[in-house]
Formats: C-alpha cells, sequence, structure tokens
C-alpha cells in the first residue's frame, strides 16, 4: 500500500485545528475532491464514527465508507476505509513554540487487483502528491479564517 507523508503548519491553536479537521461538515471545504462526507448513524465525530464520502478524481467517483479507528481528543485521528475506494489516513496534531499547530499526515491507499485497479491506479496516482499539498494548503487557509 503507497504511503504519502506530509507535515505543515498553521497558525492556530492546536485544539482548534484538531476541531476543524474532526468537523466532517468542513471536510468538503478543504480535502481535495471531496464531494460529499456524511455520517452513517448517530456518531458524528469519535472513535467508531462511519462515514460516507464520495471523491471526484479527474473524471472517476470514488466512493467510501471509513471509519474513525483512532481518536485522541486534540492529538491524533485516522480515518480507514471499510468499504470502497481503499484508504487509511492519520492526522497528528502538535503544538509549535508559537502557539500554532504542526499538522502531520500519512495516507496510505490501495486500488482493487485486475485491469480494473491498474486503470484506477494509472489515473490516480499522478495526481496524489499534488492532491494532498492542494490539501494541506486549503486547510491551512480555512484555519486561518476562523
Amino acid at each position: 500500500m503507497p504511503v504519502i507523508e506530509h507535515s505543515a503548519v498553521a497558525d492556530v491553536p492546536r485544539s482548534r485545528a484538531f476541531a476543524y479537521v474532526d468537523d466532517y461538515r468542513s471536510v468538503p471545504n478543504w480535502m481535495f475532491g471531496v464531494r460529499s462526507f456524511e455520517p452513517i448513524g448517530d456518531i458524528d465525530h469519535g472513535l467508531d464514527a462511519l462515514y460516507a464520502a464520495e471523491m471526484q478524481i479527474g473524471p472517476k467517483t470514488l466512493r467510501s465508507t471509513l471509519r474513525v479507528t483512532e481518536w485522541i481528543e486534540g492529538r491524533s485521528l485516522t480515518l480507514s476505509s471499510v468499504e470502497g475506494f481503499s484508504t487509511v489516513s492519520t492526522w497528528s496534531f502538535a503544538d509549535t513554540p508559537d502557539g500554532g499547530t504542526r499538522l502531520d499526515v500519512d495516507f496510505a491507499y490501495n486500488f482493487p487487483g485486475g485491469l480494473a485497479g491498474r486503470a484506477l491506479g494509472a489515473l490516480v496516482e499522478p495526481v496524489v502528491g499534488q492532491a494532498i499539498r492542494h490539501t494541506e494548503s486549503t486547510l491551512r487557509r480555512e484555519l486561518s479564517a476562523l
């Protein structure tokens, strides 16, 4: 499973950065390609929250059901797919000396086997790095506007 790691610093307190990323309603505002991100069931954040996500990458729409598999308030959260496009993303938050937040993300993904998986990989892989950088810069801009 390929993994992309990325770090950035936002000029907002860690508690505010974590709360924004943890709020499912904000996800389409900052995450590259996400068209919808809606809770499934009564839990809308925290450990075991479940979401239906839809992402547009070029001409392809990718759908996933994601579960929060790790959640430490103010520190980290991990989303793991349980159905659809296979991904695991871990977001970590740490204080910076000047009162800002260091954001670290590890994004792992996997395509299905066979011809369909190779075709999807050929479409998505060239834009994954750009998507992570776009997500990070958009997230920092959104956090600065809070």
